[in-house]
C-alpha cells in the first residue's frame, strides 16, 4: 500500500530541513570568521615585518644565545628577542579587533583589558630574563601576575563552578565566618577557580618553555595548537545563537577567536624565521608568552562552564605538557632542581634518533596534529552529537594518566642507565690508578739496591760514595 503522498511530502521536507539549517548555521560561522580575518593578517604581516628589526637590536646589544654543544646544539650564535616580534604581532591583531568590527563580530565582547594587561606581564616577565637573567622566584612572580590579571575576569573561577556546582551545588561551598564586625563570606568556587589559573598559567607557561629547544619546534606546535583551538572556538559559535544581546556581550564567544587568530598569525609570521636553521629565537618572552595565550584559550572555552571543552583544550596541548611531565619526574627522581636543564628531553632524543633538527622537528608537528585531532574530534562529538559529556572526561583521564605512567617509567630508565653510566665510569677511572701502581712496584723491584721505605714503597740503598 503506498502512503499518501502528503506524508512522502513531509518525509522528503524533514531532511531537506536538515540541510538547510546546517547549511545556514555554516554559513553564520564563515560570516562570523570573515569579519574577524583582519587580526589574523595584521598579527602576521607585523610579526614578519619587525622580526629583521628586533634580530638587529638584539645583535647590537649582544642580547645572543650562544651554543655549549649540549642542549644547545646549534652552530653559531643566534639572536634572542624574537618574543617581542610576537608579542607586538598579537598586540597589533587584538587592537585590530577593536578599531573594525562588522555587523557580525559587534554582537560579541572584545578581548577583555585584563587578559592584555596578563600578555604585557607575562611578555616583560620573559624580555627580563633574556636580557638580566632574572632568578626563577622573580620568573614564577611575573607569571603570578599574570595570572592575577586573568582573575579579574574570573575565566578560571567559571571552569570551577562547571566542576563543583553540579557536585557540591550552587551554595556548597559558600562559608560565613563570624567576626566582631559582621559575617565574612567566603566563596569557595572563587578561590578553587582562582587556584586553577594560577596553576594553569604556571604549568602552560613553563610547558611551552621547556619544549622550546630546537629551532621552528615551539612556533610550529604553536601553531598547530592555535589551529585546533580555533576550530573548537568556531564550533561552539551555534552554541550562542540563541542568547540574549546582553548574554552576548558577557560571553567569550567571540574574544576566544580574536585569540587565537592573533596567536595563529603571529607565529606563522614568525616560523619563517625561526625554522631551521634559525636567524632569531623566540628566548624567554616568546616561549612565556606563547604558552600563557594558549592557556587563555583553554580556559576561555570553560567560559559557561563548559569544563569538557577545557579538557579537549588540554588534549590539543598534550605535547608540551607530556614533555614537561617527563621533565619533572626525571629531575625529582634524579634529586635535581627543577629549574636545572638535560638534555634528555622529547626533542633532545628524537634529535638524537632521527639524526638532525629537522626530521626531529617535522616528527614533533606530525604527533602534535595527533593530539589537535583528537581534541578536536572529542570537542566535535560532544557539541554535535548525543556523546555523553563523562565520555569525554574519561578519554582525558586515560590519556593522561598513561601519559604519568609513561613519563614515570621512563624518568626511572633513564635514572638506572645514568647509575650504570656513573659506576662504568667511577670503574674505569680506578682501573688506570691501578694499572699505575703496580707498574711503579715491579719497576721499583728492578732497580739494584731496592728495599723498602716506611711508607710501603721501594727506594735505593745508599751507595758509598754518597755515604762519603
Amino acid at each position: 500500500m503506498t502512503p499518501p503522498a502528503s506524508q512522502s511530502a513531509d518525509a522528503m521536507a524533514e531532511p531537506l530541513s536538515s540541510l538547510n539549517e546546517a547549511a545556514a548555521v555554516s554559513q553564520n560561522v564563515m560570516d562570523l570568521l570573515n569579519s574577524y580575518v583582519h587580526v589574523f593578517l595584521a598579527a602576521f604581516l607585523i610579526t614578519l615585518l619587525i622580526t629583521p628589526l628586533v634580530r638587529r637590536v638584539a645583535i647590537a646589544f649582544d642580547i645572543i644565545d650562544h651554543p655549549d654543544n649540549d642542549r644547545k646544539a646549534h652552530p653559531y650564535p643566534v639572536a634572542y628577542l624574537g618574543g617581542v616580534a610576537v608579542f607586538f604581532g598579537v598586540l597589533i591583531g587584538i587592537g585590530a579587533s577593536y578599531l573594525y568590527l562588522d555587523a557580525e563580530a559587534a554582537n560579541f565582547r572584545p578581548v577583555p583589558i585584563a587578559i592584555v594587561i596578563g600578555m604585557v606581564a607575562i611578555a616583560f616577565t620573559g624580555l627580563a630574563d633574556d636580557v638580566w637573567g632574572w632568578d626563577p622566584r622573580l620568573k614564577i612572580m611575573g607569571q603570578l601576575v599574570a595570572a592575577a590579571a586573568l582573575a579579574i575576569e574570573e575565566v578560571g573561577v567559571r571552569v570551577a563552578a562547571g566542576v563543583l556546582t553540579p557536585v557540591f551545588g550552587a551554595d556548597g561551598l559558600l562559608f560565613a565566618i563570624p567576626t566582631p564586625i559582621g559575617a565574612i563570606e567566603i566563596d569557595g568556587v572563587y578561590w578553587i577557580g582562582t587556584a586553577l589559573i594560577a596553576m594553569f598559567v604556571l604549568g602552560g607557561c613553563n610547558a611551552a618553555n621547556l619544549i622550546d629547544g630546537l629551532d621552528g619546534l615551539l612556533s610550529g606546535v604553536v601553531a598547530i595548537v592555535a589551529i585546533g583551538l580555533l576550530i573548537v572556538c568556531l564550533m561552539m559559535v551555534p552554541g550562542h545563537e540563541s542568547l540574549s544581546v546582553a548574554e552576548a556581550q558577557d560571553s567569550l564567544v567571540g574574544a576566544r577567536i580574536v585569540l587565537a587568530l592573533a596567536l595563529l598569525g603571529a607565529v606563522l609570521g614568525f616560523l619563517p624565521h625561526n625554522f631551521n636553521p634559525a636567524s632569531i629565537f623566540l628566548g624567554d618572552c616568546g616561549s612565556l608568552l606563547l604558552g600563557y595565550i594558549s592557556v587563555v584559550i583553554i580556559l576561555m572555552l570553560g567560559d559557561m562552564g563548559q569544563t569538557h571543552l577545557v579538557f579537549a583544550g588540554l588534549i590539543i596541548f598534550a605535547l608540551p605538557i607530556i614533555d614537561t611531565t617527563l621533565a619533572i619526574i626525571r629531575r625529582w627522581l634524579a634529586g635535581i632542581p627543577m629549574s636545572a636543564g638535560d638534555n634528555q628531553h622529547i626533542h633532545h632524543q628524537l634529535k638524537r634518533l632521527t639524526g638532525g633538527v629537522r626530521s626531529a622537528v617535522l616528527t614533533l608537528y606530525v604527533i602534535s596534529g595527533m593530539f589537535a585531532v583528537v581534541g578536536v574530534s572529542l570537542a566535535a562529538l560532544v557539541l554535535h552529537t548525543g556523546m555523553r559529556v563523562r565520555f569525554i572526561y574519561v578519554i582525558a583521564i586515560v590519556l593522561f594518566g598513561c601519559i604519568g605512567v609513561i613519563a614515570v617509567k621512563a624518568a626511572r630508565r633513564q635514572q638506572i642507565m645514568l647509575a650504570v653510566q656513573r659506576k662504568l665510569e667511577a670503574g674505569a677511572e680506578k682501573s688506570p690508578a691501578k694499572e699505575s701502581g703496580q707498574d711503579q712496584r715491579e719497576s721499583a723491584k728492578t732497580r739494584p739496591g731496592g728495599g723498602a721505605s716506611p711508607s710501603g714503597a721501594t727506594t735505593l740503598a745508599p751507595n758509598r760514595s754518597q755515604i762519603d
